[in-house]
């Protein structure tokens, strides 16, 4: 997978590489999906979410540049591996999931592999509050368009990665904070994610 898959799509950081190699991607895997779990593809969950697809996942965590000192916020649990590479790279992170079991399920995996300093919240991220801000922020489904919402849970200089956008056109984004409170954003590549539960609810037409 990762000379094949990661590699080739230019993920060479070090850190995001040997952190890939720890953490045993088949575990997090539902076992009736055991045989795609290093295949170049989207590997389907319950509810009708899914996991990423390897290089993107490795694509997200070089990145956000994450630093060993950074705290971390995870919209989108889902199996909880990406949740473990976060928590391997991050002093801390924070993930919220709307569906219960797959965070449950989640928590039992992280706990398998030694990752502690994940903690896990059954929420619905388009309602969440938040006591604190986060130096990064990756999001595992898709946007119809870039929240500001998910920008202001950044602190300055904090990197926030989403993907925008309807099927079948959505791209992939890295979005920084800046210390005025402004932020830039970088197109990174074209890719598809399921979109996120709730994200796209409309404003009643009022005549």
């Amino acid at each position: 997978m990762l000379n094949q898959q990661v590699r080739t799509w230019d993920v060479l950081d070090e850190r995001v590489l040997e952190t890939l190699r720890e953490t045993p991607r088949e575990l997090f895997v539902p076992e009736s999906e055991r045989d795609l779990a290093f295949a170049d593809t989207e590997v389907p969950l319950a509810h009708g979410q899914s996991m990423m697809a390897p290089k993107v996942e490795a694509r997200l965590l070089q990145e956000l540049a994450i630093e060993p000192t950074d705290s971390a916020l995870e919209i989108g649990t889902g199996s909880g591996y990406l949740s473990a590479c976060l928590g391997r790279l991050a002093e801390r992170l924070v993930s919220l999931e709307i569906f219960a079991d797959l965070s449950e399920i989640a928590g039992n995996r992280l706990d398998q592999v030694g990752v502690r300093n994940v903690e896990l919240k059954d929420e619905d991220a388009t309602q969440a509050q938040f006591d604190s801000k986060f130096d990064v922020i990756a999001i595992s489904a898709s946007l119809p368009a870039l929240s500001e919402r998910f920008i202001q849970l950044l602190n300055p200089e904090g990197r926030l990665f989403v993907v925008v956008g309807r099927a079948p056109v959505m791209q992939a984004l890295l979005v920084r904070k800046h210390a005025d409170g402004s932020w830039t954003e970088k197109s990174l590549f074209d890719t598809m994610l399921t979109p996120m539960i709730n994200a796209d609810v409309r404003e009643p037409f009022v005549l």
